[in-house]
Parts: C-alpha cells; sequence; structure tokens
C-alpha cells in the first residue's frame, strides 16, 4: 500500500500569503539570483520594519534557509505561498530570456540591454511613474517616483550610463549623437506585470557628469477613469457632476504641478462623451492620455502648432466641448471666456493654490470680473495624499498638538489611523493615492460677488458659510475615515 506524502509541519506552520495581494519591492526581489530563486523556489519581496519577508513554496526550510543565509546579512521572515502562484509572481520577476529585449544598434551591448530591461520591468513591479537615471562622479543612481515620492533603487557603474542612455534614445526615436541639447522621445512597451500597454516618455539633458535620463510611464486612463476611484465625496460629485452638464461655460481646475489636475480633467472629458457625446477638441502640451472619441491636438516644439495658431483654428471645428491644457497666459485666457461666451462648455488648468484663488488669477491676466462671473460654472482645487494600507493601519488618538495643527482643536482625543507597514504594501505603509478637493460653484450669489469686486478672503468666506467643503476639511474627513494621515494632511495643504 502506498503511503501518503505528509507535509512538514514546520511549512505548514509557515504564514500562507496571498501572493495577488503582495507588493513586491524590486530592491529586495532582485537580492536573490534568479538561478537561485528557480533551484530553491524561495524570493525575498521586501523588508518589514527591519526583517526581508522571503516567500517560499519549499517544503525543505533547511535547504531554503541555507539558500537565503548564504546572500542576505539581516534578520529575515519565511512565509509561504501556493506553487501556482510563486511560478506566477516570478514569471513577473524574472521573465524568460525570450521575453527579453535584443541590442538593436552598435552602441547597445547585451548588458545595456538586460539593465535597461530589468529597469523597465522593476518599475513596473513597484507601479513607478517615473524612472530617473541620475549620473553622479563615480556612480550612476537608478531612482523610481511612486505615489509622488521618490525612492532609491540601485546604483550601477557610471560606465553604463553612455550605453544605457543610447539604448533608450533608440527605442524612443532620438537622436544617439546629440549629447549636448536636451531630447524629448516617446516609446511604447507592455507591462510584464499586468501585460497592460505603457506609453513612455523620455527626456535627456546634459549635465556635469553626463547625460541625465528621465522616463514617465504613463497607462492608458481609458477603463479605469471614474470620479469613485478619484474620491470626490457625495456632495462634490454632486456639484462637479451637475457643472460638466452644462451646455456652456467654464470649469477650471487649479493646484500645482502634480497634484492630479490632468487626470480629473480626463475624467470628466470621458464622463461627457459617455452621458452626452458631441464634438470633442482638446490642445495640449503634450498629449498625456489618449481619449477615444476625441479630436486632440499636441503642441508641436517646432512652432508649426503653436498653442496659439491650435486656438485660432479650434472654433472652425464646430466643437461642443473643449479642453486646454493650461491657461498660461492672457491670450488663452481670452480665448477661453469667448469660447465659453459663445455656447461652449471649456475645461482647462491654472496654476493657483484655492479655488477661489482662480477669480484673482484670471483678474490678474486682464479678464474682466463680469466676465469670470458670468462664464465661471465651477472651480476645482485638488491636492494628492498618500492612502493608508488598508491591511495594517492602526488606530490611533489625535494629540492636542495635531489637532490645533490641523485648526479643530476639537478634534483631540479622535481616532485615526497611523501608517504601519506590511508585506501587502511592501513594507512602505502606504498603497496608492487619493485627492483632496475644494469646489466653487460658479452658483448666482458666487457672480454676484465676483462681479461686486469681492476679495479672496471674502469669497473663502462664503465658502465657508455655505458647507463648501475645503481642502482642508476635505482632508479631515479622509484622514478620520483612516483614508489617510494627518501628516499627509498637513503636508498637502500646508502650501496655502
Amino acid at each position: 500500500m502506498r503511503e501518503t506524502l505528509v507535509e512538514p509541519d514546520e511549512f505548514l506552520k509557515l504564514e500562507l500569503v496571498d501572493l495577488a495581494d503582495v507588493s513586491v519591492d524590486p530592491v529586495w526581489s532582485h537580492a536573490l539570483p534568479a538561478t537561485g530563486v528557480r533551484r530553491y523556489r524561495a524570493l525575498a519581496i521586501c523588508e518589514v520594519q527591519h526583517e526581508v519577508v522571503v516567500v517560499t513554496c519549499n517544503h525543505r526550510l533547511d535547504v531554503v534557509r541555507n539558500f537565503v543565509e548564504s546572500r542576505i546579512r539581516q534578520p529575515y521572515r519565511l512565509v509561504r505561498a501556493e506553487e501556482n502562484a510563486f511560478r506566477d509572481l516570478l514569471s513577473h520577476v524574472f521573465p524568460p530570456p525570450a521575453l527579453t529585449a535584443k541590442a538593436d544598434a552598435h552602441s547597445e551591448t547585451c548588458e545595456t540591454v538586460e539593465v535597461c530591461d530589468e529597469l523597465m520591468r522593476a518599475a513596473c513591479l513597484r507601479g513607478a511613474s517615473d524612472i530617473h537615471l541620475v549620473p553622479e562622479k563615480s556612480v550612476l543612481r537608478t531612482r523610481f517616483r511612486v505615489d509622488g515620492i521618490l525612492e532609491d533603487y540601485r546604483s550601477c557603474s557610471i560606465e553604463l550610463l553612455n550605453g544605457l542612455a543610447s539604448r533608450i534614445k533608440v527605442l524612443a526615436g532620438m537622436n544617439i549623437a546629440e549629447k549636448r541639447e536636451p531630447q524629448d522621445g516617446r516609446f511604447n512597451y507592455v507591462d510584464p506585470v499586468n501585460q497592460k500597454p505603457l506609453d513612455v516618455r523620455v527626456a535627456t539633458i546634459p549635465t556635469r557628469f553626463g547625460e541625465r535620463v528621465t522616463l514617465r510611464l504613463l497607462s492608458p486612463l481609458h477603463g479605469t477613469a471614474s470620479f469613485e476611484n478619484l474620491g470626490m465625496a457625495p456632495e462634490q460629485l454632486e456639484l462637479f457632476t451637475r457643472a460638466i452638464k452644462s451646455s456652456n461655460g467654464l470649469i477650471l481646475l487649479t493646484g500645482p504641478t502634480g497634484c492630479g489636475k490632468s487626470t480629473t480633467l480626463y475624467t470628466a472629458i470621458q464622463e461627457v462623451l459617455r452621458t452626452r457625446g458631441g464634438n470633442v477638441i482638446t490642445v495640449e502640451d503634450p498629449v498625456e492620455f489618449e481619449i477615444p472619441g476625441t479630436s486632440q491636438v499636441e503642441v508641436d516644439s517646432s512652432d508649426k502648432i503653436s498653442f496659439s495658431r491650435a486656438l485660432r483654428s479650434i472654433l472652425r471645428h464646430d466643437p461642443d466641448v473643449i479642453m486646454l491644457g493650461e491657461i498660461r497666459d492672457a491670450e488663452t485666457a481670452e480665448f477661453a471666456l469667448k469660447a465659453s461666451l459663445t455656447g461652449h462648455l471649456v475645461f482647462s488648468t491654472l496654476h493657483t493654490n484655492t479655488a477661489s484663488g482662480v477669480i484673482t488669477r484670471l483678474i490678474d491676466m486682464g479678464v474682466e470680473p463680469f466676465l469670470i462671473a458670468a462664464t465661471l460654472r465651477l472651480a476645482v482645487a485638488q491636492r494628492l495624499v498618500r492612502k493608508l494600507c488598508p491591511k495594517c493601519r492602526t488606530p490611533a488618538r489625535l494629540g492636542t498638538a495635531m489637532a490645533a495643527s490641523l485648526g479643530d482643536p476639537e478634534l483631540a482625543g479622535r481616532e485615526a489611523f497611523e501608517a504601519s507597514g506590511c508585506l501587502y504594501c511592501a513594507g512602505k505603509k502606504f498603497t496608492g493615492r487619493i485627492a483632496l478637493f475644494e469646489m466653487l460653484p460658479g452658483d448666482s450669489k458666487v457672480a454676484e460677488l465676483i462681479s461686486s469686486g469681492a476679495s479672496e478672503t471674502e469669497i473663502l468666506e462664503h465658502m465657508e458659510r455655505s458647507d463648501h467643503s475645503l481642502l482642508l476639511h476635505d482632508g479631515i474627513a479622509k484622514m478620520l475615515s483612516g483614508t489617510t494621515t494627518a501628516e499627509q494632511v498637513l503636508n498637502a495643504v500646508a502650501m496655502w
């Protein structure tokens, strides 16, 4: 009679993790050699509270420990996973050689191509939005921007810089011989983690120690854009959807660079197309996301299609909705006002700190207050904050000092949440970002205030009396719900 194989008790006592939910830190996933990882079926995935987490599906834990301890010289913890899930994860971290791109230029070596592919895979694995290649005197630093924060990946030999820069330039259709002036380019790449296409924007600039290269990884917005994902509260969503249903007028988004204005704009445009259709034309510099069903005009750096030339021509194409990437000068402001007065709904962005600051900025550009009052449908200010990992956040009471910093002493003693760190967030404590919003609807009372020359402070006081949520208020609500932390809210609203 054949004996049934009994799994060792020690292996079964390990924590079982669902690798579909685990976040992998590429800094650690490459700490163990690929050949050994496949042979011993053990992979380092992250560091949590000064302890490296190693996942395995190998029942021979003595062999696993010998392998791990030969490479990792700090405390570690073993967890177990299903064998099929482990194999799937390995295919993302160490794809088969057949998936690796081949060198296609004389200046490229196999090592250059392998390092370039490793950087792209690691960035996708970490969910990075940007890759930075920063040359220094003796090393080439590689860094990823994840959820708005720059993280060091690893340092390479400075000797790799020229080859890497040339490889990326070839992919992006740039001039590999030109190293003394800035260049821009782009290429397409398939994310090996989820098999989604990425639009990679490349920029180079000469520095003292060589060319600095920055890659921005843009994933398609189609299918993922929704107001629920943006994080609008129900009353904010009602204001926003009411505004975008207007037949004409101005909808302006404001905030600093990198606060998510473009994502909100593109989401609004997709909602307009879904609910009412029509002829939608955009003028952008550059086009960040492709929106099916629209005509997107990209401003040309050679000035064949300048911003002003595109604006002068756009009204001849019978648009119902117009989106301008940014109102940057008096000419653009004049066009936006003219278009909104002649029956078009115009979306755009401005660089101000608050929703009420939109009015001051437009007046500074030379727009008459009565025109702003007649055309403004909604002004939206926004910021991005990091979202707490829901798996490891821990409840905590707000202290008196923090409550005072948030402008409401009565918050002292209320329950909020703190960051902790676990293998589901790769020990980073946060997963993703969410927007804080402040909305100023262009209703009759606001129009009256604008026409009468009310100051920004007076308009802000009106917003508070009317219970329109300010950035700080929205941040406090998201803090109390456990979405983010008090520190994140303070950092986001400190600039105003």
